[in-house]
């Protein structure tokens, strides 16, 4: 079956800022927020955010501790060109995906719980060292615009 070219992107933050980043397996140094493709067409971006944030890091959005209201619809699309090594992955000539923005903010403490086969360690930074460690341009510009978008979010 081939991956939908539609995909999320979370910036998960603290109050503080502090962006969690994660480390792909198969691409050591290659870091990056929350992300991942919607399963079905039909699947709503906010459900296809939920689900990778839970895949990827065990933090289970509308619980207790991380409650549906901390996540956030930024409303922004960024639309890029896959990666030739990628593409096969695609049905034949889908060249590129739009990947939908959301920002994630949970308590500095939240616990971690990486899928082993995806990701080997995750690091909490600073913004702009977070940004500056990202591979994904588009994800470096979101963590980059994160103090406007959470004073959006907090002022709705």
């Amino acid at each position: 079956m081939h991956k939908i070219p539609q995909s999320v992107l979370v910036v998960i933050h603290s109050p503080q800022m502090d962006v969690l980043l994660i480390e792909r397996t198969q691409q050591p140094g290659f870091w990056q927020s929350v992300t991942g493709s919607k399963d079905a067409e039909d699947e709503a971006w906010v459900d296809t955010a939920k689900r990778e944030v839970a895949e990827e890091t065990g933090i289970v959005v509308g619980s207790l501790h991380v409650p549906d209201h901390a996540l956030k619809d930024w409303e922004m699309e960024n639309i890029y060109e896959i990666y030739p090594v990628w593409r096969h992955r695609y049905a034949p000539g889908v060249t590129h995906n739009t990947e939908r923005v959301f920002g994630l903010c949970v308590p500095a403490n939240t616990p971690i719980t990486l899928a082993p086969r995806e990701h080997t360690q995750y690091v909490w930074l600073a913004r702009h060292e977070a940004a500056d460690r990202c591979f994904s341009p588009s994800n470096a510009e979101a963590i980059l615009q994160l103090p406007a978008r959470h004073h959006v979010e907090r002022a709705k």
